[in-house]
């Protein structure tokens, strides 16, 4: 058994969820090796819950969606809602051995789907202490251009950060989004105004997505004015997605351009929701430099920014849009990646990446990485 597994399963269950005495855990499982399942289930019980455990994989899931019904989606659905209502607590491991499983399934049939299965969604998100893990698959290892040995000592020392140490910076944050009102950010390509006034920031430390070190909010729904040019690769529904550009005239996404903009306005015109972003949030995660084309791992890049096309977080950082999607897509300000600004009423939050603001600084890599 891998020491790495039984480390990470006592993070999951201890730090991430913190399980209880008697709470029901559903461990959801597409690529992790058995050992890695086993070790989890153990934790929870050491802890005094009750693991249930359901396993899918990425190929057999792309068949069913690709060739289901909507009454097939619907009872999916119902199914689902009923067995996530049952749970106090929520685990799932993601990943793909093809990480273009789905890209020959038209956005219309999978947008059927996800609309269908949106409640299960919803409550895990809202009534459950959860958590959500990419699984290190060769896959992942290609797009980071890594060898698999290499990207999996990248993943564990990832995954087992010691999240407390960014706690003071996170609350300096967190407190100067909440007390900010309108928000600037200039780079190449972009040039982008909008509002978070009264939106709550909500702290990432490890609590739910791993890996993590973000801090996000939302924009009042139709304050967002400007441009703002993406400079990561993004793959959604299957696709991948570049140059991506955005115009904005009162919180609307009026032009998308990308290397596939037929589909990505397909995308946004999914729903009404769909063209309006959902999220704003700053990620400092000191070991994650580089794009590897995969939301759980970018969102979290050190000097990134996401500003998320589709719906809030309802009963947190909620703005009041609702979309079947959720789109991080992200910005990377380090200077090798072309710099840029961030302004919190007139005054610079961060430059080329790093926080200017004393205590915020405390979420620069040169602090999080130290020993002192």
């Amino acid at each position: 058994m891998d020491p790495r597994y039984k480390k990470l399963a006592e993070n999951l269950a201890g730090y991430s969820m913190d399980v209880q005495p008697g709470e029901r855990v559903l461990i959801d499982n597409c690529a992790a090796p058995t050992e890695m399942v086993l070790e989890l289930m153990r934790a929870v019980r050491k802890r005094g819950g009750r693991p249930f455990v359901k396993c899918f994989d990425s190929r057999v899931r792309r068949e069913f969606i690709a060739h289901g019904t909507r009454d097939d989606f619907e009872a999916v659905g119902d199914v689902e809602l009923q067995q996530i209502q049952q749970m106090q607590c929520y685990a799932v491991f993601r990943g793909s051995y093809n990480t273009f499983e789905m890209s020959d399934v038209p956005v219309e049939q999978q947008q059927i789907y996800f609309k269908a299965t949106k409640p299960s969604h919803e409550y895990r998100v809202n009534k459950t202490k959860w958590v959500l893990l990419e699984w290190p698959t060769s896959a992942m290892a290609q797009s980071a251009r890594m060898s698999t040995e290499a990207f999996e000592e990248f993943f564990f020392r990832v995954c087992t950060l010691d999240y407390g140490r960014m706690k003071p910076g996170i609350e300096a944050l967190q407190s100067a989004m909440q007390s900010a009102d309108r928000v600037e950010i200039k780079g190449p390509g972009t040039d982008l105004q909008f509002s978070i006034r009264g939106i709550p920031a909500v702290p990432c430390i490890g609590e739910r997505n791993i890996p993590d070190g973000e801090v996000f909010t939302a924009p009042i729904r139709d304050s967002v004015e400007g441009t703002l040019s993406y400079n990561t690769r993004s793959i959604y529904h299957g696709k991948c997605f570049e140059n991506i550009r955005f115009t904005f005239r009162k919180g609307k996404i009026v032009e998308a351009i990308a290397n596939d903009a037929k589909t990505l306005n397909e995308i946004l015109d999914g729903d009404e929701g769909a063209r309006y972003i959902g999220e704003f949030s700053f990620g400092f995660n000191p070991h994650i430099l580089e794009p590897i084309c995969d939301t759980l791992f970018d969102e979290k890049i050190a000097g990134s920014f996401h500003f998320t096309p589709g719906n809030a977080y309802e009963n947190e950082a909620d703005n009041g849009n609702r979309s079947q999607i959720h789109w991080d897509l992200v910005c990377i300000q380090r200077p090798e990646y072309g710099g840029g600004e961030i302004y919190f009423d007139g005054k610079l939050i961060r430059k080329d990446g790093l926080f200017v603001v004393p205590g915020l600084d405390k979420l620069n890599p040169p602090y999080l990485l130290s020993d002192e």
